[in-house]
């Protein structure tokens, strides 16, 4: 059952040259994490802000639940009549107020005390957040800040949560351990959620699927697994990783018509002389190396059938180096998950 629709949904900002959003038609499924990402200026920001009340769309229906809270001809119901949990980049958590009064802050004064006491213990618990009720936010680390955030909006039990770069303002190592309990606390609570981001990692990493967007416009949406290894063209392609763009019939494809794609991963090198004439694989000399201590990537110049020249990208181990200059071979793994 959808949770969140959004049907022809445009918006335009004054002095803009081309639409913040065009066109965009998309559900999320009850219990469902949707990741929506795309490069700076691509409307995901205004798709969440369109969401929670905060923009009017120029044309399109928005639906919340059972509840169309936006559509042409009728007044667009407020962000507090629309039943959106928020979980701002910023954590936006009142300093002044205790982790109990921030979680407890969207609920209801008329609900009974031992109601709202049962909600902040099961919350707290669902977040790993025990024993911290009296603590206020100075007194917390990045991460603890961010699930009292997260247990603020599963308080009221929302029929959506929006999340906006969640993970944004932390650091490497925490951000990746705050992606896991996220996407664990998330499906424990059977939340359905909408999770803006610009970082393709978080939304590999934590979504059920994909929305990806490029100038307003929808560009593809599909499982990570669909996304990384089947993107819809180069743009999409490219904003998830490295990807090679070959000539046609390359790599022993010789029944593809088009370009050859394959990401740097799907890719090994041999040394020669060793396997200097392996079918389907290509010749060439190292033009650049990168370690990144648990891999390195590798540029190769090659030449192809035609005459034409063109650089490649392999991800390999980090050992053994290869020198700039080094002849190799370059060939596709016996298992490529791009074909």
């Amino acid at each position: 059952m959808s949770v969140l629709s959004l049907k022809g949904v445009t918006k335009h900002y004054p002095r803009t040259t081309h639409a913040a959003l065009e066109d965009l038609s998309l559900e999320i499924q009850e219990g469902e994490i949707l990741s929506v990402t795309g490069e700076s200026g691509s409307g995901k920001t205004t798709m969440l802000r369109l969401i929670a009340g905060l923009e009017v769309p120029d044309t399109g229906t928005i639906t919340v639940g059972q509840r169309t809270v936006c559509a042409p001809g009728m007044a667009p119901l407020p962000p507090e009549k629309r039943g959106v949990g928020m979980v701002f980049q910023n954590y936006a958590l009142f300093p002044h107020l205790t982790v109990r009064d921030n979680v407890l802050y969207g609920l209801s004064r008329r609900q009974a005390k031992a109601e709202r006491t049962e909600i902040l213990a099961r919350v707290l618990a669902l977040t790993g957040l025990p024993g911290m009720e009296k603590r206020y936010p100075h007194e917390l680390s990045g991460g603890q800040q961010q699930r009292v955030a997260l247990a603020r909006a599963l308080a009221p039990h929302p029929p959506v949560i929006l999340l906006d770069e969640p993970f944004s303002n932390l650091d490497a190592s925490l951000r990746q351990q705050l992606r896991e309990d996220v996407g664990r606390i998330l499906r424990a609570a059977g939340t359905t959620a909408l999770l803006v981001t610009h970082d393709t990692r978080d939304a590999l990493a934590v979504s059920d699927r994909i929305a990806v967007l490029r100038h307003g416009r929808l560009q593809q949406i599909g499982t990570p697994m669909e996304i990384y290894h089947e993107p819809a063209n180069e743009a999409t392609a490219t904003l998830f990783g490295s990807m090679n763009f070959l000539p046609a019939g390359t790599l022993g494809r010789a029944r593809e018509a088009g370009p050859v794609w394959v990401r740097p991963e799907h890719l090994e090198v041999i040394t020669l002389p060793e396997r200097e004439s392996a079918a389907g694989s290509l010749t060439g000399t190292v033009s650049r190396s990168h370690f990144y201590g648990d891999r390195q990537e590798v540029s190769v110049v090659c030449g192809g059938d035609a005459g034409e020249v063109f650089e490649l990208s392999v991800m390999m181990a980090p050992v053994p180096t290869l020198p700039v200059g080094a002849r190799v071979t370059v060939r596709e793994k016996s298992v490529a998950a791009h074909s």
